[in-house]
């Protein structure tokens, strides 16, 4: 988080309280990459399903579990 925070990707508010609390919010620049987010969780899920389709479902839950 503390990279993120560096390039500028997401902003940290820090309240000096007790407890602690530390909040993050994504910046302007940070939502720039909310394309390339996207495109990657559809690849994720075609790619379950690619997988699906070859092994079936249960044989995934071996796969992952080995």
């Amino acid at each position: 988080m503390r990279e993120l925070e560096y390039h500028n990707i997401v902003h940290r508010e820090i309240y000096h309280q007790i407890p602690p609390k530390v909040e993050y919010s994504i910046t302007e620049y940070g939502r720039s990459l909310s394309g390339i987010m996207q495109a990657m969780n559809d690849w994720g899920v075609n790619h379950i399903e690619h997988l699906n389709q070859l092994y079936g479902a249960e044989r995934i839950g071996e796969l992952e579990s080995d």
